[in-house]
């Protein structure tokens, strides 16, 4: 290692540790760790962090090797992967000097960043979880609105499962019966109800009245009163009868 990369490792790492005395942890001459938090925590979703540092022999013109490591909480692949790229975006702006505090700052605000987007996105899934929620019940106290389209649809499916029903009902209780009573049993249902029976005499009474009105014609009674009185008179004026108050 030459003296220049001896002299920058030193520098750096005396900076750092003056920066992070409780977070640096000193593994090798050419090798670190840094605890690194979030810059705004969060205690519904704690995360913490372990950068590991591995300098290359042309540090600080090649970016460090870098490793994340959690202390607390969990990175998925996906969100490790982002993170890590952005550390390396942030070290290519740094090249040719001393990178590891911009690295850690970047990191810290990587971290905010992240743990915030998990909070907005748990708030919109339950206010989503919520709004399905409410609409379900709304929908359940509401129920589904009655047209006459749908009643007609409803009354003709339970008409014929009434009519179902009673057929099976029917066959189950001609099953017990010998042949004549099954005959007497299928003309009985033939018959007509008293019911009917009321219901065909009471329009047919409506029928026939109905007929009888056609063929009957209304006579006006006072005209023809005032028709036979004026005949009257007139026979009286044609008897030619007077009286000669001479005799």
């Amino acid at each position: 290692m030459s003296d220049e990369f001896e002299q920058t490792l030193q520098e750096e790492f005396e900076v750092l540790e003056s920066i992070f005395p409780e977070e640096l942890e000193r593994i090798s001459h050419t090798e670190l760790k840094i605890r690194v938090e979030p810059d705004v925590p969060s205690s519904s979703d704690p995360l913490i962090l372990s950068l590991h540092v591995k300098y290359p022999p042309a540090y600080p013109s090649e970016i460090p090797e870098l490793e994340l490591e959690e202390l607390e909480g969990e990175l998925t692949d996906l969100e490790r992967e982002t993170l890590l790229d952005g550390l390396r975006l942030a070290g290519e702006d740094s090249l040719g000097m001393a990178m590891v505090f911009t690295l850690v700052t970047h990191l810290q605000s990587s971290m905010s960043t992240l743990v915030q987007g998990r909070v907005e996105e748990l708030q919109r899934v339950e206010q989503e979880k919520a709004r399905i929620e409410a609409e379900a019940e709304a929908h359940r106290t509401r129920g589904t609105a009655v047209t006459a389209t749908s009643f007609a649809e409803w009354k003709e499916h339970f008409n014929a499962q009434m009519r179902r029903r009673t057929d099976k009902d029917e066959e189950e209780r001609m099953r017990g019966m010998t042949p004549k009573e099954r005959e007497e049993f299928r003309r009985s249902k033939t018959k007509l109800t008293g019911r009917q029976l009321f219901e065909r005499d009471r329009n047919l009474g409506k029928e026939e009245e109905v007929l009888g009105e056609e063929g009957v014609e209304s006579v006006d009674i006072s005209k023809y009163d005032r028709t036979a009185a004026l005949e009257e008179e007139e026979e009286e004026e044609g008897t030619g009868i007077t009286f000669d108050d001479s005799d």
